[in-house]
């Protein structure tokens, strides 16, 4: 018997699902027999991407001169996730005891990806560490111990378990239109956004008066939080950036 062909079971009128891609944490990891370095991701980024109609794809650090190019060609949108802090030195700045060590592939990496991704005008959903690459790829640059700055460890109270926070956001913004005027969130960071990048207006902020979220001026879609909306609560974030996806539409069909 042979083989169906793929277009006679898919409706030429059936919507794509936008492709996007979510960049991954490189570390050593345990499964099995085997204890070596992985690419891996919290499965809830996946998750969240599908529940909001999105097929994920996961982009592992690659150390390579045109390939960010190459990988936001054949896709729809870019998630950057959490992880650990960006090496100061991407901004200028000497590294405080509290920064945790570089992960210089990741950060060159998320950081061609990002710039590409807005030269191409591709949505992009950045996410706590994410927003923060996104603020350096622009000329930003980081408070690296947020403590210091506050006087409270409320970002991030208990090592390896969210917490919550309100945060207030600004009137007009894509995400007062997704989540109104004040939605509570979880948290987990110890650095946050300190000077802004080029045309990222802050659209979020904490009671302390700590920037949550920032927005693209001029992109048609690029949205950084703090905050893990993968984690909890996420749902109206996510298909805000999906559907923008979608909108754009630029993936060819697989036929």
């Amino acid at each position: 018997m042979g083989c169906t062909p793929y277009h006679s079971v898919v409706s030429d009128t059936q919507p794509e699902r936008p492709r996007i891609g979510l960049t991954t944490y490189r570390e050593a990891a345990v499964w099995g027999v085997w204890d070596q370095p992985a690419d891996l991701l919290p499965t809830t980024y996946a998750d969240a991407v599908v529940a909001a109609g999105g097929v994920p794809l996961l982009l592992p650090p690659i150390d390579q001169d045109g390939a960010a190019d190459a990988v936001l060609g054949a896709l729809d949108g870019l998630v950057l996730s959490g992880g650990g802090d960006i090496d100061p030195a991407r901004y200028g700045a000497d590294r405080d005891p509290h920064c945790g060590p570089a992960r210089t592939d990741r950060d060159g990496w998320e950081l061609a990806l990002v710039r590409t991704a807005l030269e191409r005008d591709v949505p992009v959903l950045a996410i706590c560490r994410g927003v923060q690459v996104l603020n350096v790829a622009l000329g930003g640059d980081i408070v690296q111990h947020l403590p210091d700055l506050v006087g409270h460890d409320d970002h991030c109270p208990v090592k390896g378990q969210m917490a919550r926070h309100d945060v207030n956001t600004a009137e007009g913004s894509k995400l007062a239109g997704l989540l109104g005027a004040r939605t509570d969130v979880a948290t987990y960071h110890h650095q946050a956004v300190g000077r802004l990048g080029d045309s990222l207006t802050a659209t979020a902020w904490t009671d302390d008066g700590t920037v949550e979220a920032l927005e693209h001026d001029h992109a048609s879609w690029a949205v950084g939080v703090q905050w893990h909306p993968e984690a909890h609560d996420g749902a109206d974030l996510f298909a805000g950036f999906v559907g923008a996806c979608a909108t754009r539409g630029v993936t060819p069909a697989v036929r």
